[in-house]
């Protein structure tokens, strides 16, 4: 079992940024964020696989950057740039499997979230 604990949501203007924090009680080679807005699905922003290779969804390309410290167990996202429509609930999530895909249904751990509101 691994627990996920997720900080650093805040509001915050538009254009400006923030760093999520994902705190990890053990390592998982798969670790991923994602976000739900009110009334919408749940859907991956990035994932990092083992230490180095990410993919990110096409809305945040450019502007989130994900990365980890597998010293300490660590995930973070950050939000650079951020728009209205980044405003939701992101989630922490995590796999033991040795491949990484941005499907809810494959990530087995999962944190409580942590709110991201960006105002105009």
């Amino acid at each position: 079992q691994v627990q996920l604990v997720e900080s650093g949501g805040a509001s915050v203007e538009a254009g400006g940024s923030l760093r999520l924090c994902c705190a990890a009680s053990g390592f998982t080679y798969c670790m991923a964020w994602f976000r739900q807005a009110p009334g919408k699905e749940r859907e991956g922003v990035a994932y990092i696989m083992g230490s180095h290779t990410t993919r990110y969804a096409d809305s945040v390309k450019g502007r989130f950057t994900i990365s980890r410290d597998n010293a300490n167990n660590v995930l973070y996202l950050h939000m650079d740039t951020v728009k209205l429509e980044d405003t939701a609930m992101y989630y922490c999530a995590a796999h033991r499997k040795h491949w990484c895909a941005l499907l809810k249904g494959d990530f087995t751990y999962w944190g409580q979230g942590t709110q991201v509101t960006v105002s105009s």
